[in-house]
């Protein structure tokens, strides 16, 4: 899973996403704004056939929170 979702994060992210791990936050590591946020959360919500809230998206930190949220769903 964690996988597919750098291969999301790569059409954001410049450069290798190979480094990303679970502790990789999202705005401070990576320097994804909110927008860009709620369209990875609809690239994931596509790619795992799940429903994440904008508001949880946003308010993630981290890579690991997102897998987190995956797994619930």
């Amino acid at each position: 899973m964690l996988q597919k979702v750098k291969e999301i994060l790569s059409a954001y992210v410049p450069g290798e996403v190979e480094n990303i791990t679970e502790k990789t936050d999202l705005r401070g590591d990576l320097g994804l704004t909110s927008l860009e946020l709620v369209d990875m959360a609809v690239a994931i919500e596509e790619e795992f056939n799940v429903t994440i809230p904008e508001l949880t998206i946003v308010t993630g930190k981290t890579v690991g929170d997102i897998l987190a949220l995956i797994e619930q769903k």
